[in-house]
């Protein structure tokens, strides 16, 4: 499978999972707040976007439908950093004021990379400077959200260490570490220097936490504190799918542009 292929497959399964959380619990999906309580037909909204994001991750497998869909899928995730902005107003100089807003645009950053990827592959047409330079933005944010990930690891350490799995030893200095790790690799992505290599490694540190701390959840009994009620911990899951698959498409991104033609000038 070629490296669009493979980026087309990890979105779809991380919006397919985005949608079915939607379908299961309504009230944990990603832009159910954005719904007004009081909106009638408000299950309508909900369920019925939820189709139509799992519609677009089926679309994803196609290469025909492939570029509409990742508009459906970035418009969808592009709603949800919307409805982040009242959380961001009412405690604006706090990490959880930001936080929601940060993996919906570190997840819409993946999205539009994977349209350009698709619309612009590295042999064929050169991007234009306006889309080139729009690229370049989406990366800087990435990068941003990356460095926010880090310092929220010094900010709520103890937090952090506290979902460290208990074979690892020192989980309050691995909490330090890997916030170390995401701000490193969110500086090289901003600065260009050892962006790939940076990006690999952020990509691989978002699917080990899935893979280490929420996954084995599920099997853990009694959960712990941080993992419940349930739909909470699905929901943490997904997200975790979301940004785990936009980091590793930013990676292909940049692996494959190396290849790509020279920009057009104007």
């Amino acid at each position: 499978m070629s490296t669009p292929g493979v980026c087309r497959a990890l979105l779809a399964v991380a919006a397919a999972s985005t949608a079915v959380l939607a379908l299961s619990y309504a009230d944990a999906g990603v832009i159910a707040h954005a719904v007004p309580e009081a909106l009638i037909g408000r299950s309508t909204w909900i369920y019925g976007s939820a189709l139509l994001l799992l519609v677009a991750s089926a679309g994803l497998c196609l290469r025909q439908t492939s570029r509409v869909s990742t508009w459906v899928i970035g418009a969808y995730l592009a709603i949800w950093a919307l409805t982040c902005i009242p959380q961001i107003a009412s405690a604006p100089l706090t990490f959880g004021g930001w936080y929601g807003f940060c993996e919906a645009a570190t997840s819409v950053v993946g999205v539009w990379l994977l349209h350009l990827m698709l619309r612009y592959p590295p042999t064929g047409r050169a991007m234009p400077r306006p889309v080139e330079r729009s690229a370049r933005g989406a990366l800087i944010l990435f990068g941003v959200t990356c460095v926010f990930y880090g310092c929220s690891h010094f900010a709520y350490a103890d937090y952090t260490a506290a979902m460290v799995p208990g074979w690892l030893p020192l989980p309050l200095a691995l909490a330090y570490l890997t916030g170390a790790a995401h701000a490193a690799a969110g500086i090289g992505i901003i600065f260009n220097v050892k962006a790939r290599l940076a990006a690999v490694l952020e990509a691989t540190m978002m699917s080990l936490f899935g893979l280490l701390v929420w996954a084995p959840t599920f099997f853990i009994q009694p959960r712990p504190d941080w993992a419940t009620p349930a739909e909470n911990q699905w929901s943490e899951l997904v997200v975790n799918l979301l940004l785990a698959a936009a980091a590793w498409i930013v990676a292909a991104w940049l692996i494959e542009r190396k290849r790509a033609p020279r920009t057009h000038p104007g």
